[in-house]
């Protein structure tokens, strides 16, 4: 889509102006990349099910790696989205993540990379599901664009409204806990979108493999923002 190639050019130009998501470095020391595809054998003796204990593997992923944060996740054929009846399909399941996510710390305030205002929001709470979500609309040179926050606490949606303005770096959320978020152990769900097929509140954040092809179309890679060294 054209509007993609303008997007991906004017993030490149203008990414020395974007603010941090957290407040870890995410180029620091402490953060690593974590996989969660069947190329980790450890997952196959994790009940995924039990959040409890899929938090617990998760941090025994960090403390092996001496990390405190955990990236990754863009275009990752997972096979953690078993744990869930909302990923399964009449054909086909979806396993394709379409954001990327940084595991840490329930609680920790999360700000707006970059200026934008609020599309819309809602608590998606099913198990497996986003729990509360954020979408900001923004835009660059003309080119519209949304970014998408998921798996926040429940107190991130009390005093929003659509429309309500963020400038780059204030604080648009906090990390929600489980089972609030959607039950998962705490991460933050960030999604980078051209275009939100007319959704409001939710957007796919994982897809079927046959639907790869379309949302990499519309679903750009977050790191054009985060700039992480750790997922390049």
């Amino acid at each position: 889509m054209e509007n993609s190639s303008k997007l991906i050019t004017l993030l490149a130009a203008h990414a020395a102006s974007f603010a941090p998501i957290l407040d870890y470095d995410l180029n620091g020391d402490q953060v690593t990349r974590l996989d969660f595809t069947a190329q980790n054998d450890a997952l196959r003796h994790t009940e995924l099910r039990d959040t409890a204990a899929f938090e617990t593997f998760v941090l025994e992923m960090l403390r092996q790696k001496n990390a405190q944060v955990g990236v990754g996740g863009y275009f990752e054929n997972r096979v953690i989205y078993r744990r869930s009846e909302h990923f399964a399909g009449p054909q086909e399941s979806r396993s394709i993540h379409l954001g990327v996510d940084i595991w840490a710390p329930a609680g920790i305030p999360i700000y707006a990379p970059v200026a934008g205002s609020v599309h819309s929001f809602q608590d998606n709470a099913n198990f497996g599901d986003y729990g509360p979500t954020i979408l900001l609309q923004h835009e660059l040179e003309g080119i519209p664009f949304y970014t998408l926050y998921g798996h926040l606490s429940r107190t991130s949606l009390d005093g929003l409204s659509v429309g309500k303005p963020f400038a780059a770096g204030q604080q648009v959320a906090t990390m929600g806990p489980y089972p609030e978020n959607g039950d998962w152990p705490p991460h933050l769900h960030f999604q980078l979108m051209t275009d939100l097929l007319g959704k409001s509140g939710d957007f796919p954040g994982v897809c079927a493999p046959s639907e790869e092809a379309f949302y990499r179309q519309i679903c750009l890679d977050p790191n054009l923002i985060l700039q992480s060294r750790h997922l390049w």
